[in-house]
């Protein structure tokens, strides 16, 4: 059986800690979009960890966690990370890397600091990890897979094919240093020396898995908000965030996908440029981000502020129904208990108009939320196990929310750790 476990909005909603808790149950957990541009932030016996790269799955000793060729694999960071890891106690996690995944060069990180430096405060709000410039030369034909490490001719012919390119931009656009053959070459032979153990054809895999009844998680970054076809084009990332994308970025038949869990912040929060209609400013927000998250809300691998609001259902409604939702899993809901009152966005507001479905970009700059407010229960949350034993406010927020977005509401998380979670019965829960 495979499950999804993706975000609703704009990223950061609590996916690692899911990920984290539904692994004791699976077989194989793979990463299947995006690189090291976005973090996912797990608690557990361990300690606290911001995975970057890796899957989450790591923590678990019978766990295979797979780099799938959708993946912008950062080849360094990613051992970087095993080795950060281990260092801290944990085991070393079994690992498989998709021979079709294709690398993060140094100089797409490169161009990727250059570009928002000559963009300047029209810049998209780059984390500088490559990712744009990756995926434009994977769809430009030019990048480089896993399997061509292990081919010295064909690296020699492509290294000096993609270097008189990459100069060109660099010398007359950027006006920065220009990349060395030999040099970019020695570089490659350093990646395919570290990853040469964890290649697999993993579409294969994967196959003989599903046909021997392995439970498989895909773990998907950002959310559909950040998706470049169905987010807020273009302050987006460039790989598809949806469950979807999935079967394509892993390697199996989309119809294997027979859950997917779609992950909600019980408040919004987002890193990077765009457009955030419920989002706070000032001193609200700032009470918001210190209290918000596990030691608060700044990104897992940029260590950006991030912006938040209140809960958006229109955003939350559109997300989900672009992931196809089953479950919904509703996460740091112990961080609002200190709120009187709890104000929620209902509606937007557009051109004296309201509307409950979310619009493209050029009408979402224009479009200001419409607020219904519930009251607060002013209380600690955390420790709680079951539905019933949460305050009546609390249940009453969860179930006006389930209400506006149409999802069933399966998984209630009130704390950071891995056993801060609650199962509930949803009336939506097909």
């Amino acid at each position: 059986m495979v499950k999804a476990i993706v975000g609703a909005n704009w990223g950061d909603e609590g996916k690692g800690k899911i990920t984290d808790m539904m692994a004791q149950e699976a077989d194989i957990v793979i990463r299947f979009q995006g690189g090291a541009n976005a973090g996912h932030t797990i608690v557990n016996d361990y300690g606290k960890f911001a995975l970057h790269t890796l899957p989450s799955g790591v923590f678990y000793s019978h766990i295979t966690n797979i780099i799938g060729n959708g993946v912008a694999l950062n080849i360094p960071l990613l051992f970087g990370e095993v080795k950060s890891l281990v260092e801290r106690g944990v085991p070393s996690p079994k690992l498989l890397v998709s021979d079709r995944a294709q690398i993060v060069m140094p100089y797409h990180i490169l161009l990727d600091q250059y570009e928002e430096e000559r963009l300047g405060g029209k810049s998209f709000g780059s984390t500088k990890s490559g990712i744009a410039p990756f995926y434009s030369d994977k769809y430009a034909k030019i990048g480089f897979q896993v399997s061509e490490l292990f081919d010295e001719e064909l690296l020699k012919e492509k290294i000096q094919r993609v270097c008189e390119l990459k100069n060109a931009l660099l010398e007359h656009l950027y006006h920065k240093p220009v990349i060395g053959q030999r040099e970019l070459l020695e570089t490659l032979h350093s990646y395919r020396d570290m990853v040469a153990p964890y290649v697999c054809d993993v579409s294969a895999f994967l196959d003989k898995a599903l046909k021997e009844g392995r439970t498989i998680l895909l773990e998907g970054q950002l959310g559909t908000l950040k998706d470049p076809d169905h987010g807020i084009y273009p302050m987006v990332t460039s790989s598809s965030t949806l469950a979807a994308f999935g079967a394509i970025g892993a390697g199996l038949p989309p119809y294997e996908i027979k859950q997917i869990v779609t992950v909600c912040k019980a408040y919004s929060s987002a890193v990077g440029a765009g457009a955030f209609v419920s989002e706070l400013f000032g001193d609200q927000a700032e009470e918001l981000r210190r209290r918000g998250g596990d030691g608060g809300e700044y990104g897992a691998t940029t260590g950006r502020p991030r912006r938040v609001g209140w809960f958006d259902c229109v955003a939350s409604k559109y997300g989900c129904r672009l992931q196809g939702t089953t479950d919904v899993a509703f996460t740091v809901l112990d961080v609002l208990g200190y709120l009187d009152q709890i104000p929620v966005c209902v509606g937007y507001e557009i051109d004296g108009e309201v509307t409950t479905d979310f619009p493209v970009t050029s009408r979402l700059s224009k479009a200001k939320p419409v607020l219904e407010t519930m009251p607060g229960w002013k209380c600690e949350i955390r420790g709680i196990r079951k539905y019933e034993d949460l305050p009546e406010n609390c249940r009453n927020y969860i179930e006006f929310i389930e209400g506006q977005i149409g999802y069933p509401i399966t998984m209630v998380s009130n704390g950071p750790g891995r056993d801060d979670i609650i199962y509930r019965e949803s009336p939506l829960a097909r």
